[in-house]
């Protein structure tokens, strides 16, 4: 029996090497472009190694991310997605059809007292004298605003399904800008147009402007 559409994805085949953090805020850098997530769960047992769960804030998302990503080159190996079985907790809560788990009802009180979760909407305000805004196009690309801890991998994933690809270059002791070498002016300005204010996590949207020559 076919599984009806619903807001969590169901991904499959991928690469048990990479560390379950490391693979949470990628699988977020790659699927926020189809729109709000709401959670990314993955565990690192023996059962659920190699498996994950993306849940979208609506329906519309999951499936345009199901129909883009479906066998994504993800760490070396195609990812396969799915639609879940059921709904996730999270939009269980949301429906108000949620019955907690014994094992969380003990946990929740302190969790709630511990810290409240990261509001997703907060966005810091980066705006400078000098934002690069009105440098002069050319076909290396220069990003700004990105996690402390972001990946090379996570950047190649977001730009080479651009034309004209050629590299990623990480700063040296600054992982929160980057540089993206295209082989036109033309084909870096279509990648900046797109990428332009991507929320490559909870926290962080990506400036991209050319860089200066």
């Amino acid at each position: 029996m076919d599984i009806r559409p619903n807001n969590t994805l169901y991904v499959n085949n991928l690469n048990e090497k990479v560390k379950k953090e490391e693979l949470k805020k990628s699988l977020y850098a790659i699927f926020s472009q189809f729109g709000q997530i709401l959670d990314i769960v993955a565990m690192k047992t023996l059962k659920m190694r190699g498996q994950a769960f993306v849940v979208f804030k609506d329906i519309n998302s999951a499936s345009n991310a199901l129909r883009s990503m479906q066998s994504f080159p993800f760490y070396d190996k195609p990812m396969r997605l799915a639609y879940a079985k059921k709904d996730s907790d999270m939009i269980s809560k949301m429906k108000g059809t949620y019955q907690e788990h014994t094992k969380e009802k003990k946990k929740r009180k302190k969790e709630v007292k511990k810290k409240a979760a990261p509001a997703v909407d907060k966005i810091q305000d980066m705006e400078t004298e000098d934002d690069g805004m009105n440098n002069p196009p050319n076909h290396i690309l220069f990003v700004d605003n990105l996690p402390p801890d972001t990946q090379e991998s996570w950047l190649q994933m977001l730009f080479e399904k651009f034309n004209g690809f050629k590299e990623v270059r990480l700063v040296p002791n600054r992982h929160d800008i980057a540089f993206v070498e295209f082989t036109s002016e033309q084909e870096a300005s279509e990648a900046r147009n797109n990428l332009q204010n991507f929320r490559i996590s909870p926290t962080n949207v990506m400036k991209v402007t050319f860089a200066k020559k």
